[in-house]
């Protein structure tokens, strides 16, 4: 966290773990998404097997020692991604930053929301109208999980989250295109978020 809180010039640790938070939520999706979508199948993510150099870039700072194969639906995603690994992680960060469970959870959802729609252009691009089907398709049903309902509202590819990532408290920053903001709201330190 203090890199991202460094890089962004963010003083308020809470802003900087969750743009962490949402950035590696965002990476996990996109695996676990995009091999379902594109070959039917989920490589297990287990925090055992998942190594991350926080100090390298995309895709290098991210492998697995051992790639096990699971099934490619939404049960499997969501225990792969939603309970062995954003649950834990919000629960962690909720005790150490104070961030919301609702900034959380629209965090989850935006990631998920995002991963579905990149992988659906990349998809079109290269003549796979199946793989994006499939992506929107998986996406929709692991948005409706208990843990992720009510996070926000998909709209065919486009998704608008019911919280904020505070995102607009990064110096030069703004909403984000799926926030619940129209503009960056005005903000006390002590405001609740999410």
């Amino acid at each position: 966290m203090r890199k991202i809180a460094t890089a962004l010039r963010v003083p308020e640790s809470r802003v900087a773990a969750s743009v962490t938070h949402q950035g590696l939520a965002a990476r996990l999706w996109s695996i676990a998404l995009g091999c379902a979508a594109l070959y039917g199948g989920v490589p297990d993510l287990d925090a055992r097997l998942l190594r991350w150099d926080a100090d390298g870039s995309a895709p290098d700072d991210l492998w697995l020692t051992d790639v096990r194969p699971l099934p490619g639906d939404a049960a499997a995603l969501a225990d792969v991604v939603l309970h062995g690994h954003l649950v834990p992680l919000a629960a962690a960060l909720r005790a150490h930053h104070g961030l919301a469970p609702g900034l959380l959870r629209g965090n989850a959802a935006s990631a998920l929301a995002g991963a579905a729609r990149e992988l659906g252009r990349w998809a079109r691009r290269h003549g796979r109208p199946d793989a994006a089907a499939r992506a929107r398709s998986l996406a929709a049903e692991v948005l409706a999980h208990p843990l992720l309902t009510g996070a926000g509202t998909l709209d065919g590819t486009a998704f608008r989250r019911r919280s904020c990532c505070l995102y607009y408290r990064v110096p030069g920053g703004g909403v984000c295109g799926d926030c619940c903001f129209t503009r960056p709201p005005r903000s006390s330190p002590r405001a609740a978020s999410g």
